[in-house]
């Protein structure tokens, strides 16, 4: 029996190393006329240099989170941080570094790289005064302090709600890749931003009719509109998460049904695709759920090697996943991850699609299905998939399907897993929380959150964290045994994950930025 839970209006689902040592010299100004000849005993020179060894030995390598699950396999797990706080007061500023108001409905993940934090949200906070009214926004803050830098905006579609549901804002978490960042657009586009935007003073290319072009807005330098380009019709809102692989940036068009949730007006459009990250054009693109996407289709890709053989791995709207060769898109394996037997009826079926990301960890694929949550809840699958040394459809393959947790166990979802140290992470949009044997998917533990949850657990420090629709944070240790740290409360929907940086926790809630900092 499920728990009843009231939804909110619709809203569908991270390098550089910076500091460097400057030793010696000083600036015209203060530079002495003597000659600087023997003018500093041995000794000190012999401190300074011991100082200067340990500091070097103390500084720390610049860490980054550049994308949707830091890294291309999507694996929601931070291996470098430690003494990240577990438990905070945001009002009463304990353990509290900065916090940075947002749009009024924020659902795009914080990624951190090169100094700067991105964030998905809307317009609602009208950071420009001179843009006005319900638009796709990404705020740029500095890492150090929280100060607001820039902001990207995007009109919405005129079409309104079937394609670009109000007041959602950008729902895609950028991917950083040196100076530039991608991310999918609430128009449907998918967009090349340059990190540094306007503030650089250059208008970069070969995108150069920005609207908005003041300090605080944000640089183009290319964009591909699916909507036009391949016909893609994204149903509620294009959220796709972009990964890079090589030369490439692949993309979930968002290709859906339309407002009456039955007819595919764009059945002959590709749900997937591959452009050139430094031009954005076109290489390839692949139709595979055709006609046969249930509703919409909002899960982002995964990129990485299994087996020893590159792919990228993408879960379609008709409930299967699918894996492609990054050059050219032919399909290496598809499995799907309904029963053959169920039935898809929106919102009260047991047929599902997908909206959860597919993690690859060690040569298999760990996805789940759900569908959109203002659908409500219902059965759902976690799959352990080993697709190595096959190929074509692998559903009943013998050794594809390693397990399956569902059906009465586990229900739908729209979050992703976290793997590490023998054990697997997953929530349900239920609000229960599990813990499972990685090789087996036998139940560890399982935790009731008591409210709904959308974004996915993290395991960071030895802790893993979940937050919930009604503002809380869970912290529990990690490991087999179920030992609950804390509960913090963020007075506002967590609909996103938290992320970790350079010794700082990084929390959104629905319209606030929060960088927490043990002290």
């Amino acid at each position: 029996m499920f728990k009843l839970w009231r939804t909110p209006p619709t809203a569908i689902v991270i390098f550089a190393i910076v500091g460097q040592l400057i030793l010696g010299g000083c600036s015209p100004e203060t530079t002495s006329t003597k000659p600087a000849v023997d003018v500093v005993p041995a000794t000190s020179l012999k401190v300074a240099e011991a100082k200067v060894a340990d500091t070097k030995k103390a500084e720390k390598p610049y860490v980054s989170w550049p994308m949707w699950g830091g890294t291309p396999g999507r694996n929601m797990v931070n291996l470098t941080e430690t003494g990240m706080p577990d438990k905070w007061d945001v009002e009463k500023n304990v353990n509290l570094k900065w916090k940075a108001k947002l749009g009024s409905q924020s659902y795009g993940n914080p990624v951190i790289a090169s100094g700067k934090i991105l964030v998905g949200t809307n317009n609602q906070l009208e950071r420009n005064p001179a843009i006005k009214g319900d638009k796709g926004v990404v705020m740029c803050f500095n890492e150090s302090d929280g100060k607001f830098l820039w902001q990207v905006v995007h009109d919405k579609l005129e079409v309104g709600r079937v394609n670009d549901w109000p007041e959602q804002g950008i729902c895609s978490c950028p991917v950083i890749e040196g100076d530039r960042f991608y991310y999918v657009s609430n128009r449907a586009e998918v967009v090349c931003a340059d990190l540094n935007a306007f503030q650089d003073g250059e208008n970069d290319g070969p995108f150069k009719d920005e609207k908005y072009t003041s300090k605080i807005d944000g640089d183009i330098l290319w964009k591909f509109d699916m909507m036009e380009e391949v016909d893609a019709f994204p149903h509620n809102l294009a959220t796709c998460s972009p990964v890079v692989g090589g030369d490439l940036i692949f993309v979930n068009t968002s290709n859906g049904v339309d407002e009456g949730h039955v007819d595919l007006p764009s059945s002959d459009a590709p749900s997937f695709i591959a452009l050139n990250k430094k031009t954005g054009e076109l290489v390839w693109e692949d139709d595979s759920p055709g006609e046969n996407v249930l509703h919409g289709q909002w899960s982002s890709p995964a990129f990485g090697s299994l087996g020893g053989v590159e792919q990228v791995v993408f879960a379609g709207g008709d409930g299967w996943v699918y894996s492609f060769k990054p050059d050219n898109g032919d399909l290496l394996w598809k499995f799907d991850c309904n029963p053959k037997d169920s039935k898809w009826e929106l919102g009260r079926g047991d047929r599902n699609n997908i909206i959860a990301t597919p993690v690859l960890y060690q040569d298999h694929v760990y996805i789940a299905v759900g569908q959109d949550p203002e659908h409500g809840e219902g059965i759902g699958h976690l799959y352990s998939i080993n697709p190595v040394g096959k190929s074509g459809d692998i559903t009943a393959v013998k050794g594809a399907r390693v397990w399956h947790y569902g059906n009465k166990e586990y229900y739908r979802t729209v979050s992703t897993v976290a793997i590490n140290n023998g054990l697997l992470y997953a929530s349900d949009l239920s609000g229960f929380f599990y813990c499972l044997d990685l090789k087996s998917g036998a139940l560890q533990w399982k935790h009731d959150l008591l409210a709904a949850v959308w974004g996915s657990p993290t395991v960071i420090d030895g802790k893993v964290y979940l937050g919930d629709e009604e503002g809380k944070v869970v912290v529990l240790k990690e490991g087999r045994k179920k030992e609950l740290i804390a509960e913090n409360d963020v007075f506002n929907s967590v609909y996103t994950t938290p992320v970790a940086a350079n010794g700082v926790l990084y929390l959104a809630n629905r319209t606030t930025l929060y960088a927490l900092e043990k002290k």
